[in-house]
């Protein structure tokens, strides 16, 4: 692991996702630690939250993982919707509830268009004052990818957001 990060770094990666599918914290330390060692001013160790459903993955419980991450420190939290199973709805309650509990790194929402939630799920994170969200260029986009870049930064735009993407 440790090598991985150290390599990935030196080759140019600038965020390295730091995530335990079973949201087990105990398995992010070494990650962690290497990323905060081979870190360049650039580096950002980013600590993700797996997102499923069910009885005990609630929005409470969410929001404590996030206080977690921000005590093991993380410089940015993502979501890892990797299923694309979050809702909009559950997504806006989400990102309001982590941006109410005051934590203090920026928050990032990563969905897959696999339910064909993807757009609206993000929309909805992005209405509720997540930082930045995950796309894939429009050729790579959708199915089990990201939504696409393009239609998410043109609709976010109609909207009054600015994505800084240079459309030209």
């Amino acid at each position: 692991v440790e090598k991985f990060v150290e390599l990935s770094i030196k080759n140019g990666i600038d965020v390295i996702r730091i995530f335990d599918a079973l949201n087990d914290f105990r398995n992010l330390g070494t990650a962690l630690d290497a990323v905060k060692k081979y870190a360049t001013p650039r580096t950002v160790a980013s600590g993700c939250i797996s997102y499923t459903q069910s009885p005990v993955h609630t929005v409470e419980k969410y929001v404590e993982m996030c206080k977690e991450l921000e005590g093991m420190g993380v410089d940015s939290i993502a979501i890892k919707d990797m299923a694309g199973i979050c809702s909009p709805k559950e997504a806006y309650d989400l990102v309001k509830a982590i941006k109410d509990a005051k934590i203090k790194v920026p928050l990032f929402f990563h969905t897959h268009h696999t339910t064909g939630m993807g757009p609206m799920t993000l929309l909805k994170a992005v209405e509720a004052g997540v930082d930045g969200i995950d796309c894939a260029i429009s050729t790579m986009a959708g199915g089990k990818s990201q939504p696409a870049t393009e239609t998410m930064a043109f609709t976010l735009g109609q909207f009054g957001y600015e994505s800084g993407l240079d459309t030209d």
